[in-house]
This record gives structure tokens, sequence and C-alpha cells, in this order.
């Protein structure tokens, strides 16, 4: 979505740290003419967060989908015992909640908390206003619906393979965070850590489905990055933290 098309950037002056994406940009928007992409920015809650405010609690319903156009959100889960997990933090152009989409997760609750590290603006709708859009402006609903079955059809074996590479990367990078912050030091560079976390809520932290990261800490498994013995997770060390 080329800056024009863009209604944060007249609403907002831009600032140091501003995202040049917008919503629109989303693969599923893909091919929306101007008309169509003015009645999706018609749509559109733009949201002016402070620090220290909380964007969404873990346990709420997800019920939104947004794009971060300014600052950071870190997420965090708190386990059963009180502890926080600081999980990741998400910064401008990146989406969150792209999922509420499937009607299969109708319902899903946020597993974790998003809050603010630093003054944040948020562009994004929630499923019941998409859904009224779709109903007003059949044509977006369409090329909604192709666009989710091009994504579909091109799950061929090789596409899936580069995808499951970037996963495998994307997954481990989140593992081995979550362990340096919360583990102990291992044998040979490793960290231990008892798991505190789901395969639905990695899902949630690389954007991808439950099935799909079981497939790949699979392969983590197998590869000798990963061992897991009943909730004791050991990740091997490789190269320096990741940065946020």
């Amino acid at each position: 979505m080329t800056e024009d098309k863009c209604p944060c950037n007249a609403l907002h002056p831009a600032e140091e740290g501003w995202s040049p994406f917008c919503i629109g940009g989303l693969w599923l928007f893909a091919g929306l003419n101007r008309e169509d992409l003015g009645a999706l920015a018609g749509t559109l809650v733009r949201n002016v967060f402070e620090t220290g405010d909380t964007v969404f609690r873990q346990g709420d319903p997800a019920q939104s989908i947004f794009l971060i156009k300014s600052g950071r959100i870190r997420l965090s889960r708190v386990m059963e015992n009180g502890t926080e997990l600081i999980l990741d933090i998400r910064k401008p152009g990146d989406y969150l909640g792209e999922y509420i989409l499937n009607e299969m997760d109708q319902g899903f609750p946020y597993p974790v908390t998003a809050s603010c590290v630093e003054r944040v603006v948020t562009c994004g709708f929630s499923k019941a206003s998409f859904e009224g859009m779709i109903l007003r402006h059949p044509a977006i609903g369409l090329t909604v619906i192709r666009n989710m079955a091009g994504r579909i059809s091109s799950l061929t074996e090789r596409i899936e393979a580069m995808s499951q590479t970037h996963l495998e990367e994307k997954l481990y990078g989140v593992l081995l965070n979550v362990a340096r912050e919360h583990g102990r030091r291992g044998s040979e560079g490793s960290y231990v850590l008892e798991m505190p976390l789901t395969h639905e809520d990695l899902g949630f932290l690389v954007g991808a489905h439950r099935v799909s990261v079981t497939r790949v800490m699979k392969r983590l498994r197998e590869a000798g990055r990963v061992t897991l013995d009943g909730r004791t997770l050991v990740v091997r060390g490789e190269g320096d933290a990741l940065p946020h």
C-alpha cells in the first residue's frame, strides 16, 4: 500500500520510528482498489496509548486485529505461580491478531498481556466491524476469499519447506530468549527451563497454527537444538541473544 493511501499519516504527524506500512498492506487485502481501500480505512480505529498502558490482557477474548504504527509493545504472560514471563517485544510494522478472521478461533482468549514500552499508535479493527464492512462491500469479501484461497494453494511441498525453515528459526529464537531470561544455565552453553508455554501459546507468538508449531518442535528436537523431557525444556545456545 502506498503512503498516500494510508490515512494514518494524515491523522498523526510522522515521527521517528513511524512505520510506513498500513494495515491495507496486509496480505489478506492485496489487490483492493482505491475505493475498497477507502472503505477499509473507514472501518479502522486508530488508538494512541501512553507508556505503561495495557492494549489487551491475558485471558481477554481476542476480537481485534491491528498494526503497530509507532512505539513498542511488550508481550508477557503471568504463570500460575505469579511469575511474569517477558516473551517478546513487538515493534512498528508488526501485526497482531490476524487469526481472529479464522472462524475456528472464535472466542480464543489472548494467551499474553500486551503493554506499551513507550507511546504507541495502533491502527486496526474488530472482528465484528470487519464482518459488517464485508456485508456492505462484498467486493472486499471476495478479495479476502481469493487471497486466502491463493495462500492455501501456494502451500506446495517446496513452499511449505521454506516456510517451515523460517518458522523453525523464529520459534527457536523465541524459545532461546525465554530460556535465557527465565531459565538456568545448563551444560555446554545450553539453557534449562521448566516449559511454561503450550504449543497454542507459542503459535500466538510466532504467528502460526498449533499444528505447525508441533511439527517444527519435532524438527528442532531431531536437529538437537532443543530437548524436552516432560515439562523440562533444554535449549542449545547459539550466538548472542536476539535483539528486541
